[in-house]
C-alpha cells in the first residue's frame, strides 16, 4: 500500500494505523533540526495532491486486512497542507474509527483548518517553542509564518473544540532546553488549556547535527509546566526525589500535577510505589484517561 503503514503499537493511542498523506516526497512549511526527514525547503503548498478517493479506497482495504484502535493521519511533512483533508475526513467518519491527526500547528489560526481538525477526535499539535527566536531556530518555518499567530490559533481552536488536544514539545540540547524556556511555555499553555501535554527529545537521527537531552532533563523541565497532563515517554527507572515519601507527600504532589501511569512505575520507589497503592484502595486519588494515558490525581 502507498499510503498505509502500522499498524504500530503505541503506549499513548494503543494500536495505530497510519495514513501517510506525502509518501513520495517530504511536503513541510518546517524543516526542523531534529526531523529524521532529510533538510529540505519548507514550501507554503502541496503540489501534485492526490485525490482523496485514491487515499480512501486504501483506508478501506486496510481496514478489511487490520485490526487496530486509531486512524492516525499523518505525512511526510505537515498533513494540514493537503488540500482536499477535509474532504477525505468527511469520506472516513462513517467508518466509525477514532482519528488522530498529528500536526505541527503551523495552520491552527486558520478557519477553515480549524473547521477540519473540529472532525478529528484528537488533535495533536507542536508546540516547542513559545519564544519566537527559539521557535524559528527549532522548526526553521517559512517565512511566511509566525509563531504569535500560531499560539493565538491554538487558543481559539480550544475554544471551538470540546474533545482531546494534545500539545507536544520536543526537546533539543541546548536549543529549548532551557527553564526560562518552559516558564514561557507554561504561560502559554494556561492559556491553551490542552487535555495532555507530551514532553519528548530526539529519538530517531536527526537532520542536522542536534541532540537529544536526558529523560532526567525532561522531567526536570516538566516541574515547570503547572496544573497540567504531563506525559514523558520512558521505559527506563529514572533517579528522582521521588522516592520514600509519605503519604501526604504523594497527595501534596498529585494535587499538583497528576501522574501519569508511567510515571509512578518510573519516579515511584518500591516504599513510595506501596504507598500510592494504598492511597488508591482508599478511593483518595482519581483516574484520569487522557488521550489513550492513564493519570493519577489527588482529589482536591
Amino acid at each position: 500500500m502507498k499510503y498505509i503503514f502500522g499498524p504500530v503499537a503505541s503506549r499513548r493511542f494503543g494500536v495505530s494505523l497510519g495514513v501517510d498523506l506525502s509518501p513520495d516526497k517530504k511536503r513541510c512549511n518546517f524543516d526542523c533540526i531534529y526531523c529524521e526527514l532529510d533538510p529540505a525547503k519548507p514550501v507554503e503548498s502541496y503540489d501534485n495532491p492526490p485525490s482523496p478517493e485514491e487515499i480512501f479506497e486504501e483506508i478501506k482495504e486496510a481496514v478489511r486486512k487490520y485490526s487496530f484502535d486509531v486512524l492516525t493521519i499523518t505525512s511526510n511533512g505537515e498533513p494540514t497542507l493537503y488540500p482536499y483533508l477535509d474532504k477525505l475526513m468527511d469520506m472516513i467518519k462513517p467508518l466509525n474509527y477514532k482519528t488522530l491527526i498529528l500536526s505541527n500547528s503551523s495552520t491552527i489560526n486558520r478557519p477553515d483548518i480549524q473547521e477540519t481538525l473540529k472532525k478529528f477526535d484528537i488533535v495533536k499539535l507542536s508546540l516547542d517553542s513559545a519564544d519566537e527566536k527559539t521557535f524559528k531556530k527549532i522548526d526553521r518555518p517559512h517565512k511566511s509564518i509566525k509563531l504569535s499567530d500560531i499560539i493565538e490559533g491554538m487558543k481559539e481552536f480550544r475554544k471551538k473544540y470540546d474533545k482531546e488536544l494534545i500539545v507536544e514539545i520536543l526537546v533539543v540540547k541546548g536549543i529549548n532546553d532551557k527553564e526560562e524556556e518552559f516558564i514561557k511555555l507554561n504561560e502559554v499553555l494556561k492559556d491553551i488549556k490542552p487535555d495532555r501535554v507530551d514532553i519528548s527529545t530526539i529519538d530517531r537521527p536527526p537532520a542536522y547535527n542536534v541532540e537529544p537531552v536526558s529523560e532526567e532533563r525532561l522531567f526536570e523541565l516538566s516541574k515547570l509546566i503547572e496544573n497540567q497532563h504531563v506525559f514523558i515517554p520512558t521505559r527506563k527507572k529514572i533517579k528522582t526525589e521521588y522516592e520514600s515519601l509519605t503519604k501526604e507527600e504523594i497527595l501534596t504532589t498529585l494535587k499538583k500535577r497528576p501522574f501519569s501511569e508511567n510515571d509512578v512505575k518510573t519516579l515511584f520507589d518500591e516504599h513510595t510505589q506501596k504507598i500510592f497503592n494504598d492511597l488508591l484502595k482508599e478511593n483518595l486519588l482519581e483516574e484520569v484517561w487522557v488521550g489513550g494515558i492513564k493519570f493519577y490525581k489527588a482529589y482536591v
